[in-house]
């Protein structure tokens, strides 16, 4: 009896763990990276790697309440198999890089927010990894990345789309052997679509130069300001009236996420 039901629990939990073709919901994956990008599907995640700058463009995920609040995992980093080495890093590209540039493996797709599916082991990937500021991992990004935990744990499905911007010069990993282009901030779309299709929106824009004690809150800017400086739709499928309803507003679901 206690072995039926322990493989009935099991079937269960896996047949809830499916996510891949539900990681950017209905108004589908942004578009806009560059033709060369490979778009990574996996059951957690939608990722598009730029193979110049070695960095994903985008990662789409969905984060639910089932899907956090596991045990304790581990930061295990490694290429990803599903990218040509030429095109992706290594865990040596990073040696030293903590100690000489202040930066962490910063995750785009928080192992946290995973930590609850027999898939969490796929945000380790490189192609998922970006060398970000401690000051900004460990801060204001991490404080956004709780809230949608949080937003999630109080019962929601919250859909993010996370991404690096190029706009400065911030650093160069001093002992990567491929040419690369460290981000000099990221974007985050945090949303949550009703059944209907309504959607509540909210996006920000942080720099590696952030101060760690930054309030997320004012980092606050609009899906029009990200698609402007990425180049990318990040509601592709959007309806014209949507687009400019959403889009273009501030304060969508920032009440949610604490601000």
């Amino acid at each position: 009896m206690r072995l039926k039901y322990f493989f009935c629990l099991t079937l269960f939990i896996t047949s809830n763990f499916t996510f891949a073709n539900d990681s950017c919901g209905r108004y589908g994956c942004p578009t806009g990276a560059p033709n060369s990008n490979q778009e990574i599907e996996r059951n957690i995640y939608t990722l598009s790697n730029n193979r110049t700058t070695k960095f994903a463009d985008w990662v789409a995920y969905r984060v639910t309440p089932v899907t956090i609040d596991g045990p304790s995992r581990s930061r295990n980093f490694r290429s990803d198999p599903a990218i040509a080495s030429r095109f992706t890093l290594e865990t040596s590209d990073y040696r030293d890089a903590h100690a000489l540039l202040g930066t962490d493996r910063g995750h785009q797709v928080p192992l946290a927010s995973f930590s609850n599916t027999p898939y969490w082991n796929d945000t380790n990937f490189l192609s998922n990894i970006t060398p970000q500021s401690s000051e900004l991992n460990q801060g204001p990004w991490v404080r956004l990345e709780t809230a949608v935990r949080n937003h999630a744990r109080a019962g929601n499905e919250v859909y993010v789309i996370t991404g690096p911007l190029y706009e400065f010069f911030f650093a160069s990993l001093p002992n990567a052997d491929e040419r690369h282009t460290v981000p000099s901030g990221f974007f985050k779309v945090v949303a949550t679509i009703s059944t209907s299709g309504f959607v509540r929106a909210s996006a920000f824009i942080m720099e590696q130069d952030s101060d760690r004690r930054d309030n997320f809150c004012t980092k606050e800017t609009t899906i029009d300001e990200i698609e402007r400086r990425t180049g990318l739709n990040i509601f592709p499928n959007f309806s014209f009236g949507k687009e400019r309803a959403v889009e273009s507003r501030l304060g969508g679901i920032g009440s949610a996420l604490g601000c």
